[in-house]
């Protein structure tokens, strides 16, 4: 029996040499198959962060049943979760978001979720005369408990009877700085930056840009003051030389 095996290894070592092409397989009944808890598929669930970082910006697009784009959204996101008095974070990854969501005439929604529905962020558009807005958000994170022995929980809120992102249709809502919406009293959400448009995209791209107030300010506020420094600075030079002048005027008197 020996000799049979020691025989048949030469007579693969010889096919092998002689068809370097050719490979071998072993026939090794100490390989296992896998497992089926090493085939399953693993499951992600949002772990949240005790310090708050750059969400990353993705760019979410949803069609309608012609085909034609009929939301555009480019954004952060951010999850802001408080449990015990402090905050937690999680910020949405554009790689791994799910889209969905339908388009009609008058109301849209835009549906981002995560592969297990752990992680979801919904937007309801509504069109109305010439403009469109959001009237209701919904959210919800299902993430790895933050403390040992802590149960599984989900956070979730909505918000309803707002007009939030208001543009007149064709246009595009946008606002550079950060955008916090309170969920419930454990969740807000947090959007920096925010572009956003429904119903009407020609070619797909946004149109004309409708500032956010919070930008508005911040563009504007600096240049009121510069103004009024620079007014004020005119002011002490005339005043400076008003006075100059009529020192002199008193002095030709004399």
């Amino acid at each position: 029996m020996m000799l049979r095996v020691h025989t048949g290894g030469l007579a693969l070592f010889f096919l092998a040499a002689a068809f370097p092409d050719v490979h071998l397989q072993r026939n090794d009944s100490s390989v296992q198959p896998a497992s089926d808890s090493e085939l399953q598929v693993q499951v992600y669930q949002p772990v949240l962060q005790p310090s708050e970082s750059v969400p990353p910006i993705g760019t979410y697009k949803l069609e309608n049943h012609l085909g034609e784009p009929c939301i555009k959204a480019t954004m952060g996101a951010e999850y802001i979760v408080i449990e015990k008095k402090k905050a937690w974070y999680f910020n949405l990854d554009p790689s791994r978001v799910r889209i969905g969501g339908h388009c009609g005439k008058e109301t849209a929604v835009l549906s981002l979720t995560l592969p297990d529905n752990d992680t979801s962020l919904q937007f309801y558009f509504r069109k109305e005369n010439n403009l469109f807005y959001v009237d209701k958000m919904t959210a919800c994170v299902s993430p790895v408990p933050v403390c040992p022995g802590c149960a599984n929980k989900t956070y979730s809120g909505f918000l309803a009877n707002d007009k939030l992102f208001t543009a007149a249709d064709g246009q595009s809502f946008k606002c550079r700085s950060k955008t916090v919406l309170p969920m419930s009293p454990e969740l807000k959400i947090k959007l920096v930056p925010l572009q956003i448009q429904a119903f009407t995209l020609r070619k797909g791209r946004y149109g004309e840009v409708v500032e956010c107030w919070a930008d508005f300010h911040q563009r504007v506020i600096p240049i009121i003051l510069g103004a009024i420094v620079v007014g004020l600075i005119l002011m002490a030079v005339l005043t400076s030389l008003f006075i100059k002048d009529r020192r002199r005027q008193g002095y030709d008197r004399l």
